[in-house]
């Protein structure tokens, strides 16, 4: 059960806890500017509230702006206690504190989808920094996990004391995180909240040797520390050599990648060129700065394999879990995954001028005009709807030329394909008035001076899991 507590540890503290605090300013120093705002990931457990501790003692003279963050994935019968423990906390040391709950979908691992419901709090939070608690402990962790995995030079390497987005693939997260204990060990942050007498709650979960972090931490690396006393500072120096790599690698795919990425997409060719390793490392590259889980070695092969060889009118698209890889006009896009909308969807407009349409994805921005886009007559001769494609629509946006189905026009204005299942038509009784990326029916066109409506779609920039 978690409960609030001091620290209980009959140990004297390590010649590394008084100046932990210190060591965490002088971390952040060359990072943080003055004014900055600075978010802590706030669990309760003891690693954070020390994180919390010492970026509070550390403001005092760097004088950035600090906030603390709770994110409640509500998966245990004690997550009230905790979230309360973290308001009272910070309530307390006059700290603003916000929390966010979330719900976890359960699939094959509960610790992957528990983080990957944290980040997607994180990112949506307008700060300069996201502030973890991470150490060296979680470091050795994390590497002895990616190894049991299978994992390649950048699954292993070390975590970053920075994290910043990627420069080479644009992305609607600017988020950066700053991970300051990194150089320090777990013994040395409980003797630090020994010394300030800090209290803290524990996870039950913790004890858990179910889930595969916990078994390593209580069954394997003792037995590994009784052998190898040092084996944190050497593994934890492993993963620096090891990122070091990983950064060497990024720097060739970024060389590789240059002036081939355009509005996010990838230029098939720029793999075509390149020798097998470095398009896998180009291709890997550029799906991580898309924010996508880094597929195993048989789905990288597939994507590129498919990338590559189908034929050029071919749709290609690679399931990546929460993403897929969509290859159009010559170019790779990585979109989230979202069901498909039901094609018996239905929206009435009453003449607002604001229609959000979530199961869409977007904004409908009806702007009043004169002579531009849609006659306000024309349409009092039915009622007005917003639907998806069903099939067999025309439309005919252009006097000049024949009426046309929209799937053809579609094609022509290069709508990519995914996209096209998810965009609004505007139908009067059974006519299609407009369909958002083509334009308006000629027959609902309004003549000049005429009051009319302008129909704007804005397309949101979703995430996986958001709806």
């Amino acid at each position: 059960m978690a409960s609030s507590r001091k620290s209980s540890s009959g140990k004297r503290p390590g010649p590394g806890a008084a100046d932990l605090a210190a060591r965490v300013a002088v971390q952040i120093k060359d990072i943080v500017k003055p004014s900055d705002h600075l978010v802590v990931g706030l669990s309760g457990g003891v690693d954070s509230v020390v994180l919390l501790d010492g970026l509070q003692r550390a403001a005092r003279t760097l004088r950035f702006r600090l906030s603390a963050l709770h994110v409640n994935h509500q998966l245990s019968p004690s997550a009230g206690r905790w979230l309360a423990f973290c308001r009272r906390l910070c309530r307390e040391r006059g700290i603003p504190f916000q929390s966010a709950s979330v719900k976890v979908r359960r699939g094959d691992s509960l610790e992957a989808a528990a983080r990957a419901a944290r980040y997607a709090v994180f990112s949506r939070q307008r700060c300069d920094y996201i502030v973890l608690a991470h150490h060296r402990d979680d470091q050795v962790e994390t590497l002895f996990l990616q190894l049991l995995r299978g994992a390649g030079v950048r699954g292993l390497a070390a975590m970053p004391l920075v994290r910043h987005p990627s420069s080479f693939v644009p992305h609607p997260s600017s988020l950066r995180i700053l991970r300051p204990l990194l150089d320090v060990t777990r013994q040395e942050i409980l003797d630090y909240a020994k010394k300030r007498r800090l209290k803290w709650i524990e996870d039950e979960s913790n004890q858990d040797i179910y889930f595969q972090r916990n078994f390593l931490r209580h069954e394997v690396l003792p037995v590994i520390a009784r052998r190898f006393p040092a084996y944190r500072a050497t593994v934890a120096r492993s993963a620096r050599h090891l990122a070091e790599a990983a950064r060497l690698l990024d720097e060739v795919a970024a060389a590789d990648g240059a002036g081939r990425v355009n509005g996010g997409a990838l230029e098939v060719a720029a793999l075509r060129r390149l020798a097998p390793a470095r398009a896998r490392n180009l291709l890997r590259y550029f799906l991580g700065g898309h924010g996508v889980s880094m597929p195993a070695t048989e789905r990288l092969e597939e994507a590129l394999r498919q990338s590559l060889g189908a034929k050029q009118d071919a749709r290609v698209k690679v399931d990546l879990g929460a993403f897929e890889l969509h290859r159009f006009q010559g170019r790779l896009h990585v979109v989230p995954r979202f069901p498909p909308v039901r094609q018996e969807y239905t929206r009435r407009w009453r003449g607002e001028r604001m229609l959000a349409l979530r199961e869409l994805g977007g904004v409908l921005v009806m702007t009043p005009s004169r002579g531009q886009g849609v006659s306000r007559e024309r349409l009092r001769g039915g009622t007005v709807t917003i639907r998806v494609r069903r099939g067999g629509e025309r439309l005919q946006p252009d006097r000049r030329r024949p009426r046309r189905s929209l799937k053809n026009l579609l094609q022509e204005a290069r709508v990519p394909p995914w996209q096209r299942g998810h965009m609004p038509l505007i139908f009067c009784g059974v006519d299609l008035v407009w369909a958002a990326g083509i334009g308006v029916d000629c027959k609902y066109q309004a003549s000049d001076g005429e009051p009319a409506i302008r129909p704007v779609w804005n397309a949101a920039m979703r995430r996986p899991g958001r709806r």
